[in-house]
């Protein structure tokens, strides 16, 4: 599965780069954006594409092998909230734009096998960004199995914004005392018992912000994005661009707090007071594009 980049044309337009410009990639996935980037920039530019996936970096390397040899993309693999010190140790000060797509990865659903997918009821509940992690990184299997029925509860309520989430916490902490939860299919069958009928059957499926919560929960997602905008705005160059695309109103809700703080303090100037959404063309061609919401702001 091929990585479609979501409001490129938008994104190419609001950016704005220029032969020789350096933009960073923060969040590289499949390498869409970043191959989009570094035919705007140049041979002479610069494109510092970040993933804390290490089966993405490898991908990455594989390719965009020609332009990392020639020091048009150089990679990094972290997690972006600490952008700035990812940009220090490549010796590069302060970037002209940055740009953030904080979609779930289509290779990661499909490929990863870290239980991402409620799709993918062999796969082990892990649904950590590391693709090798180690016995002190948080997985869901280790929420699931171990912590107590009100904040698992909350993680429901508050990450996945779940309607049936004490009825489903209540329901997986039982289940855990006759057989630990260990794969996918094991929680989507609790999803399954515990919510009505016609959740069921809904446009959405009745697992989809279970799921959503916990791998919020793993990789603390939102608190990452908070100190990814913060430390991304201090390596801005005066006019420089930052661009965000979310996917869900919790990640948006942040960055909308974020631009409006950042206008208040006459730090920035926002291009729009809404999000930029996707036309109904690149929704029949990409799906998933539906969700997506643009904000972006110029630094002053």
């Amino acid at each position: 599965m091929s990585h479609v980049p979501v409001l490129s044309k938008e994104i190419t337009h609001l950016l704005n780069l220029k032969r020789g410009d350096i933009v960073i990639d923060a969040t590289a996935d499949g390498g869409g954006h970043t191959q989009i980037l570094s035919e705007s920039v140049g041979e002479k530019g610069i494109v510092v594409a970040i993933d804390q996936d290490e089966e993405m970096i490898t991908n990455l390397k594989k390719k965009f092998e020609n332009h990392i040899y020639r020091g048009q993309i150089k990679l990094a693999c972290e997690n972006f909230k600490n952008i700035d010190s990812v940009l220090r140790s490549l010796g590069i000060n302060e970037a002209d734009a940055v740009l953030f797509d904080l979609g779930m990865s289509s290779l990661q659903l499909e490929n990863s096998g870290r239980g991402f997918s409620f799709l993918k009821a062999e796969e082990p509940l892990l649904m950590t960004y590391k693709s090798n992690p180690d016995s002190e990184d948080l997985t869901a299997r280790d929420i699931l199995n171990n912590w107590g029925d009100e904040k698992i509860a909350e993680i429901f309520k508050n990450f996945g914004e779940e309607r049936f989430y004490k009825r489903i916490a209540g329901a997986a902490v039982a289940a855990r005392k006759e057989k630990p939860f260990y794969k996918v299919g094991d929680l989507v069958e609790v999803i399954r018992k515990n919510v009505p009928e016609f959740y069921i059957h809904q446009r959405i499926h009745f697992a989809t912000r279970v799921f959503q919560a916990l791998r919020i929960a793993v990789n603390n997602e939102l608190e990452a994005l908070k100190e990814g905008l913060k430390n991304s705005f201090k390596i801005l160059k005066p006019q420089g661009r930052l661009l965000v695309i979310s996917f869900h109103s919790l990640e948006d809700r942040i960055v909308k707090e974020f631009l409006k703080n950042e206008k208040q303090a006459k730090k920035a100037t926002v291009s729009a007071s809404k999000p930029i959404r996707s036309s109904f063309d690149e929704i029949a061609k990409n799906p998933r594009s539906r969700s997506a919401k643009l904000r972006a702001c110029v630094k002053l």
